[in-house]
């Protein structure tokens, strides 16, 4: 990110579609053409990997760190794509637009990708496919084997499998493969579907000049693909249950700190291996996307281990991670390593000095800036580096406005008003911070887009520490207009974030 840039954070799920969820169809091209309308240079994703109810559908928890999120399929384009009849797709399932509701989308998209897996079974060419899975091998065939055995078993966690499964004994699993062969072959089809519809996206954002920047999570879940086939990789006992678990300790926000309950990486024999997973992940990654946001970067200095027992976060212990080695190892296979460090809430030097020897940037929330404190802020905008990537908030923020009218103490907006050198409507407040962030030396800007929109509490995306009501928010179609476009298209060139090369 060498150049003066900006971009929009939206997630796929809250694009518009009549299927109840957003999908890789019409209205993601939509997007990308509005952005490009209005000179942006990126778009920033949350992660791509599947969801599921049991952890309320966060893209933050996934049974897989490689599979795409079938629910993110376009029915629409499995039909121009020859998967579907027009008539598959009728009547169109009643869902609610306004936002996701995701049980109802489960269940109808289940539907719609059952009938594609139908008629590719009788019908369809497979030479794709067949490729597809060739190459794909190193996690699909395990992540399609694990899915299916998840369904025939009810859900059931992999720790609690017959000693066979879980151990995977090698005759166990080749009977399993047989058996199910049919189950195993659909997902990976979803698979083959999700990667296709995703690849002609990412051909129609470069030709709008558009990067896309994707997220990871640190941390995968225990009841996952990955740790079920690569056990040896984690901090699991004999029977193969963890012993000790992840999260970040007590801080001014939460006294008993936060109990997340990841597994943790076996370090030392990731390093003695060369670190194959996090190779392969990376890779994987970097042809999705064009950059990599890390979520909690800090864990790969040093990590909170929490032993299994404990119901909270308080009696953990900092551990070492061996970042230094763990970065230039990566450095020596991906030379040009595009990561974004997520740098927030309490980051000990040692994390910094870790950035700046990688060269990595961090992050900067402007709604973090208008503390006491705020002339030294190193959010506010007259002390952001030109190296690091700017946002009024995160999924995890209430909106600007929102911000501003709930949370926002007389002192601050008092602040904030002092800094604008005007006091004004709560209204005018999120353009005016997408302003000064526009206005500022950092080279990356980034805008959710509900702050683009001036939207209240009501477009929040998650609410950290909670477990219902999280990313639904979705996107009324009508708001991409061409008005907001040349609105942000102004600022965007008024403020030299078109892209273009900066003179020495």
């Amino acid at each position: 990110m060498k150049m003066r840039g900006s971009g929009v954070l939206l997630h796929i799920t809250s694009l518009p579609s009549p299927y109840g969820i957003g999908d890789l169809g019409a209205s993601a091209y939509r997007f990308l053409d509005f952005l490009h309308e209005s000179r942006q240079r990126y778009w920033q994703i949350l992660p791509l990997n599947p969801t599921d109810s049991v952890h309320s559908d966060s893209p933050y928890s996934s049974i897989s760190a490689f599979a795409g999120n079938p629910l993110l399929i376009s029915p629409d384009s499995l039909v121009r794509e020859g998967f579907l009849l027009p008539s598959d797709l009728e009547p169109v399932p009643d869902l609610p637009g306004g936002r996701i509701d995701y049980p109802r989308v489960h269940g109808a998209k289940k539907k719609v990708l059952a009938k594609a897996n139908e008629q590719f079974r009788t019908r369809g060419n497979r030479e794709d496919f067949e490729n597809f899975c060739r190459e794909e091998a190193f996690w699909l065939d395990d992540f399609a084997l694990f899915r299916t055995l998840k369904e025939i078993r009810d859900g059931q966690t992999w720790g609690d499998w017959p000693p066979a499964l879980r151990d995977r004994d090698p005759q166990a699993l080749t009977k399993a493969r047989k058996k199910f062969s049919a189950g195993i072959e659909k997902e990976k089809f979803f698979q083959f579907l999700f990667s296709t519809q995703w690849k002609d996206l990412r051909h129609h954002a470069a030709a709008r000049g558009i990067q896309i920047i994707g997220d990871i999570p640190i941390y995968v879940d225990y009841d996952s693909a990955d740790v079920w086939a690569h056990p040896e990789r984690f901090k699991l006992n004999e029977q193969k249950k963890t012993y000790v678990v992840s999260g970040v300790p007590p801080d001014c926000f939460s006294q008993t700190g936060q109990r997340w309950g990841n597994p943790l990486y076996d370090w030392e024999t990731m390093r003695k291996t060369g670190y194959p997973w996090w190779v392969q992940r990376i890779a994987h990654n970097l042809k999705l996307m064009d950059w990599i946001r890390v979520d909690h970067f800090r864990g790969f200095v040093a990590f909170w281990e929490i032993p299994v027992e404990e119901a909270t976060a308080v009696n953990g212990k900092w551990v070492p991670a061996p970042a230094i080695d763990f970065f230039s190892h990566l450095l020596r296979i991906f030379p040009r390593l595009p990561l974004i460090a997520e740098d927030l809430g309490l980051i000990t030097p040692d994390v910094h000095q870790v950035m700046d020897h990688f060269g990595f940037p961090g992050m900067k929330v402007l709604l973090f800036a208008f503390g006491p404190d705020l002339p030294t802020n190193p959010y506010i905008p007259h002390n952001l580096p030109r190296h690091c990537v700017a946002f009024t908030g995160t999924h995890d923020n209430n909106t600007v406005r929102g911000w501003f009218e709930e949370e926002a103490t007389p002192e601050e907006r008092g602040r904030l008003f002092r800094y604008l050198g005007r006091e004004i409507p709560p209204e005018e407040v999120p353009l005016a911070l997408v302003r000064l962030l526009m206005m500022s030396a950092a080279e990356t800007v980034i805008i959710p887009m509900q702050d683009l929109l001036g939207l209240g509490a009501e477009g929040r995306m998650n609410f950290p520490g909670t477990r219902e009501g999280n990313w639904g928010w979705r996107l009324s179609p009508q708001l991409l207009s061409s008005d907001r476009a040349a609105a942000l298209r102004e600022m965007t060139e008024i403020y030299g974030r078109t892209g273009k090369e900066k003179e020495e």
